[in-house]
């Protein structure tokens, strides 16, 4: 007989835990969620109250069979999931599955795995919170009727297989709005104008004073003359302002906000940061991930001071308990913290080492004292001119937190540096060194990156810490987003330079648009936005749907009845769901370009049944139309007639070469030349497939047959022994074989291969 089982959502957490308790437990477990909604019909009695049916899917029904035989053997069942509203329903879930007494089973929770708070948990246990499980249902039932009934509306007035969700389709809209904000920007050109100036006349060793005028120039003339104005001027010291400031840390971490800065400092995506800090929670390495607040125990704030004063001195010490700004934040927990905060780095994978001295040295900075700043603005006036120029410096005098850390923000370009600011005083001359004019175009406003994605969310009081990283991963793999890089485009910018009296006019190469890891609406995800803009318009709507995420919070205080919540958005949404479905038309996207300019034939553009089509032509006296898919990166709002035309110039034949056609075309993987049955690509940036050649053609074909002569370095047929990035292995019906360390791979022969293979394939077997 077991003295007592305690259950926890995973295997790694069990391993954790299990270190802590005595001989008397014995932990186990559920591997997340033991059941869910039926998939089969709805899973709701939508006539009894919203009555969920729930199943145990196929996949568990070991665990719970595992489950169900250990708790048979106990004399006493600790739930342990975690503290959060998903936890807490796991938590109820078992106690049903496992046929468990809800008014007596021990319920536990802790914001870290470590031994104090094991225990100080097993001390205090509590109930199952019905209040947060039916505020869970809820959630969980609400987007299952708007999924469960939009859906067949969108397979039937847009294209099969598509689906809709709650809080996926308001993040999609936010995307989609951007994406035309851009497409309606208009850049506009000005020049602005910076000088170098010196305190001593023709001197080299002088600081050279760098500022900024205090106006810009809408036009090439109106810079040409300024500097005209500026070669004759006097300048001097206008006014001298020397303010002393202070800047303050930023809170812990919250889930949003270790999402942005894990995204701006290490490139990690929501996703990876949220698998990265579960290892680094499970292994009781830090505090729970999923959390809204920012709040440290006195335990934490206590250990921080003695840290901090250990390390750096007392006078780096300043204790701060940060109030949670979040809109309906939700969750008693701590911020995210180490559970240990004596230990500045932890064991484990790159990954784990590089967010845990992030959560570490932001948890530090926090609880340390102000940085000390002197800024310094100078203002240089001209005799000639109200225009003036400004320079503007600043001078650390105590780093305080900024020792230990400093917060990125999303336009961090490195514009903000400021420049060491040479002595000066009101009145003094100046003599300028150089003054430059530089043409900026306007920028429109930038896309959304995962990070910047979640703090909009977060913003707007949509979703919670839980749903951020399903929300973006879900959006990516229905293929209503994609995130991408994009090289940009070259563009020439004027630059007027006025030195020693004299004005040189030059140009240079910029490149602008170019994006790192933004989301793209596609053509989809904008169809499909505004079908439900026009038809569902309170599923998206940002006010609707931050006003159902507070009724979920009134729910998890005991405030709100979760079914007559239900009831109240169920009856007009399942009215507006049959309205829908009794128009006749459907959604897909089309545009009339204009006429073929050699036929007079109508070209358009729509989503067709396997993505983004043009069409040439229509099935009008006879005519049979003619179909070309879109490149990558074109819109069906924003491609022009030309471009849908150039569509239907590929593929293009280049003709024969040495028995084999070669012919041009753009497929799934980008533009390539086809030859004698085999696929090669054309350069990215550097071939265009309009314009490819056919000696261009001959040189590509030829150097990749020449690499793949270079990867062989032996066949055998069946076997093949091939270079590899990682060195020499073995391939083999599709599968591929590492060589044992040491081998010399020129010497093998075909029955060594053969070895090696065998060896290989036991191994696995018998693992």
């Amino acid at each position: 007989m077991i003295e007592n089982l305690v259950i926890v959502e995973s295997p790694a957490k069990a391993k954790t835990i299990e270190k802590f308790l005595g001989k008397d437990f014995r932990v186990v477990s559920s591997f997340g969620h033991i059941r869910d909604l039926a998939k089969k019909n709805l899973g709701i009695d939508v006539e009894k109250n919203f009555t969920p049916n729930y199943e145990i899917p196929k996949e568990k029904a070991k665990v719970v069979s595992e489950l169900r035989k250990a708790a048979a053997e106990s004399k006493h069942v600790w739930i342990a999931s975690d503290e959060d509203r998903e936890g807490e329903a796991i938590a109820w879930h078992l106690v049903n599955v496992l046929k468990l007494d809800l008014d007596s089973t021990k319920r536990i929770v802790f914001h870290e795995i470590t031994k104090e708070a094991i225990t100080a948990a097993i001390e205090n246990p509590r109930l199952v919170d019905m209040n947060l499980v039916n505020s869970q249902q809820a959630r969980r039932i609400l987007d299952r009727l708007v999924g469960f009934e939009i859906s067949p509306v969108l397979w039937k007035k847009v294209q099969p297989s598509l689906s809709a969700g709650r809080v996926q389709s308001v993040a999609v809209r936010l995307i989609v709005e951007r994406e035309r904000e851009i497409i309606s920007f208009k850049s506009e050109s000005s020049f602005r104008i910076t000088a170098g100036f010196l305190t001593e006349k023709g001197s080299d060793t002088t600081l050279l004073l760098r500022s900024e005028a205090s106006k810009r120039f809408q036009g090439e003339n109106e810079a040409l003359e300024f500097l005209e104005v500026c070669s004759k001027s006097d300048y001097s010291v206008a006014n001298v302002t020397v303010k002393p400031g202070t800047r303050s840390p930023a809170p812990p971490f919250t889930t949003s906000t270790l999402q942005q800065e894990a995204y701006r400092k290490l490139s990690f995506s929501v996703a990876q940061t949220m698998a990265v800090a579960q290892k680094l929670y499970e292994a009781g390495r830090i505090t729970y991930m999923r959390t809204d607040s920012t709040n440290l125990s006195q335990l934490a704030l206590g250990k921080a001071k003695e840290v901090i004063s250990s390390e750096f001195g007392e006078k780096y010490s300043r204790t701060r308990q940060f109030a949670t700004k979040t809109k309906g934040a939700q969750e008693a927990h701590e911020a995210i913290r180490p559970a240990y905060l004596d230990n500045p780095s932890v064991a484990g994978s790159l990954n784990e080492k590089k967010l845990y001295d992030l959560i570490w040295k932001r948890t530090i900075a926090s609880q340390m004292a102000d940085a000390e700043i002197e800024k310094t603005t100078i203002t240089i006036g001209m005799n000639n001119s109200p225009v003036t120029f400004l320079a503007v410096g600043e001078v650390i005098k105590f780093d305080g937190f900024l020792k230990v850390y400093s917060e990125s923000n999303d336009a961090d370009n490195g514009d903000e540096d400021k420049d060491i600011i040479p002595p000066v005083k009101k009145g003094m001359p100046l003599w300028y060194e150089n003054i430059t004019a530089t043409q900026k175009y306007s920028a429109p406003p930038p896309r959304y990156t995962e990070a910047s994605l979640v703090k909009k969310l977060e913003e707007l009081g949509i979703g919670r810490p839980s749903t951020y990283a399903p929300t973006i991963s879900t959006i990516q793999n229905r293929g209503y987003v994609s995130r991408e890089d994009r090289p940009g485009e070259k563009r020439l910018i004027k630059i007027l330079a006025l030195q020693k009296g004299k004005i040189a006019a030059t140009t240079k190469t910029e490149v602008a648009g170019k994006e790192k890891s933004k989301l793209f609406p596609q053509d989809i995800g904008m169809i499909v936005n505004d079908f439900l803009t026009e038809n569902f318009i309170e599923i998206v709507d940002y006010n609707f749907t931050a006003g159902v995420e507070e009724q979920f919070d009134e729910i998890a205080l005991g405030n709100l009845k979760w079914t007559g919540m239900l009831q109240e958005f169920y009856a007009p949404f399942h009215k507006t769901v049959t309205a829908t479905l009794e128009k006749k038309e459907r959604k897909t996207g089309v545009r009339v370009l204009g006429n073929h300019p050699e036929t007079g034939e109508p070209v358009t553009v729509r989503m067709g049944r396997f993505g983004p089509v043009a069409q040439v032509g229509d099935t009008s006296n006879e005519g049979k139309p003619r179909f070309a898919s879109l490149s990558k990166n074109q819109l069906l709002e924003t491609i022009t007639l030309k471009e849908a035309l150039d569509l239907f110039r590929l593929p293009r034949s280049l003709g024969e070469h040495d028995g084999g056609e070669m012919v041009v075309g753009v497929g799934k993987f980008g533009p390539y030349i086809r030859y004698k049955s085999k696929f090669y690509s054309l350069k990215k940036g550097i071939d265009d497939p309009y314009s490819v050649t056919v000696e261009r053609a001959l040189e590509i074909i030829n150097e990749k047959n020449e690499s793949d002569q270079k990867k062989v370095i032996n066949d055998f047929g069946d076997i093949k022994l091939l270079n590899g990035r990682y060195g020499p292995y073995l391939s083999k019906d599709k599968l591929n074989y590492r060589l044992p360390k040491g081998t010399d791979a020129e010497k093998l022969t075909k029955e060594d291969c053969i070895q090696i293979i065998e060896s290989s394939d036991k191994t696995k077997k018998s693992s």
